[in-house]
C-alpha cells in the first residue's frame, strides 16, 4: 500500500513539474515554445542509471567505475536542462519569467525523478525487468 502512496504522490509532483514547464511556455506574455526541449532531458536523465545497474556485475562494492561514470552523465544532462533555459533567456530567445517558471519546473521534474528511484530502487522484491 505504501509503494501505491508514492507513486501517486509522485505522479502528482511530476504534474505540478510539467504544469510549471506549460506556463512557462503558453502563458500568453510569454508564448514560446523553445523551452519544451528541456523534455528531452528529462527522457534521458534515468538512461545511465539504467546501463550501469544493467551493466555492472558487482553490487556488492561501495563504488564502480560504471556506476560513478553514470552519476556523472547524469549530473551533464541534469545541468545541461538547468542551463538551457538559461542561455535561451540570455540570447532573448525566452523572456526571464519564462526561465523562472522552467526553472523551477525542472526541480520539480528532477525531484520526481530522484524520489521515483530513492523509493522503488532500493527494494530487494523490486526488478528492473518489470519496466
Amino acid at each position: 500500500m505504501a509503494g501505491i502512496k508514492a507513486l501517486v504522490g509522485l505522479s502528482f509532483t511530476g504534474a505540478i513539474g510539467l504544469t510549471f514547464l506549460m506556463l512557462g511556455c503558453a502563458l500568453e506574455q510569454y508564448s514560446n515554445y523553445w523551452p519544451l526541449f528541456v523534455l528531452i532531458f528529462y527522457v534521458i536523465s534515468p538512461i545511465p542509471h539504467f546501463i550501469a545497474k544493467r551493466a555492472s556485475s558487482d553490487s556488492d562494492a561501495a563504488s564502480s567505475s560504471c556506476r560513478e561514470l553514470a552519476y556523472f552523465f547524469t549530473t551533464g544532462i541534469v545541468v545541461s536542462a538547468f542551463g538551457l533555459p538559461v542561455i535561451l533567456a540570455r540570447i532573448l530567445v525566452i523572456k526571464w519569467g519564462a526561465c523562472g517558471l522552467v526553472m523551477a519546473g525542472n526541480a520539480v521534474i528532477f525531484f520526481t525523478i530522484f524520489g521515483f528511484f530513492f523509493v522503488f530502487g532500493n527494494n530487494d522484491d523490486f526488478s528492473w525487468d518489470q519496466w
